[in-house]
């Protein structure tokens, strides 16, 4: 019987434990979503990307994917975020999907311009750059045709 008691408080423990470190986690890494104004943008290809990836500028989390879905007009992948409201973005932003690492997922990079700034609802930006495909990406290193200097 004792030994029951023992095992089911150890048990116990572990569970807070287990809770106290994914509370901590979900603090730290920042996984909660953007609520914003919503930004647009058509790409050919957004391989990898998923709702809830992140919207970044220069590494910093400011926003949310929201939507993907396909425009019936073009064909394009229409990709929705949602960005911090106080961040007013320029009119000719480029967003970019960029890969996180060789085994990291995706997010959107967003690469500000000089144009006129702007956090209306429903912002269209125009200037996007597609997802390289990662057999592009690993021939363009070993055959050296990355960017950067040969050695």
């Amino acid at each position: 019987m004792r030994r029951n008691v023992l095992e089911t408080a150890l048990a116990a423990m572990v569970l807070l434990v287990a809770g106290v470190f994914l509370v901590f986690a979900s603090n730290i890494g920042n996984v909660a979503p953007v609520k914003g104004y919503e930004v647009v943008a058509k790409f050919n290809s957004t391989d990898g990307l998923a709702l809830g990836n992140d919207v970044r500028i220069g590494g910093v989390k400011v926003g949310t994917v929201t939507g993907l879905t396909i425009d019936q007009k073009d064909y394009r992948a229409l990709v929705k975020m949602a960005v911090l409201p106080e961040l007013k973005l320029p009119v000719d932003t480029t967003v970019a999907v960029v890969s996180a690492g060789v085994l990291g997922g995706k997010y959107i990079a967003l690469i500000p311009g000089k144009g006129k700034r702007s956090n209306r609802h429903g912002l269209q930006l125009k200037k996007t750059r597609d997802v390289e495909p990662v057999e592009t990406a690993v021939g363009k290193e070993i055959f050296g045709l990355g960017e950067g200097p040969n050695l």
